[in-house]
């Protein structure tokens, strides 16, 4: 098995890809004007407009609801990006942070309210986990 990617479903598919593209730097490639990938060396973001829903199972997605994923991306300089989005994010949850594992953490809400954490690992222990 390889895990490929997450998606995220969403109301405006437009406004999400922007932000996501800014956060990390990445372009994406559009498939159709309703799904739109952001490929990095080791994941994609997938994102995808409601109007794709419809096509697995009417209903068993629904944009901006949700409250147990934390979408996280690995970064060189978290607090780069923390200086590089406070202007067009409304909600950060924690401004960067070392945590007890060792990484410097920025969370965030997405424009649909998806938790994002940006971390960048600073201790040498966190630094070799990442290493591979």
């Amino acid at each position: 098995m390889d895990f490929v990617s997450t998606r995220i479903i969403t109301g405006d598919i437009t406004r999400l890809v922007d932000f996501y593209e800014r956060a990390t730097g990445v372009r994406a490639d559009w498939s159709t004007e309703d799904f739109a990938e952001l490929r990095t060396a080791s994941a994609t973001l997938a994102i995808g407009s409601t109007r794709t829903v419809a096509l697995f199972a009417p209903g068993s997605a629904r944009p901006a609801d949700n409250n147990t994923v934390i979408i996280e991306f690995r970064v060189a300089d978290v607090d780069g990006v923390y200086r590089n989005l406070t202007d067009s994010v409304a909600d950060f949850v924690t401004e960067p942070a070392t945590m007890p594992w060792g990484n410097r953490s920025l969370l965030l809400r997405d424009p649909d309210g998806n938790l994002v954490n940006f971390f960048t690992p600073v201790t040498p222990t966190a630094i070799e986990r990442f290493a591979r």
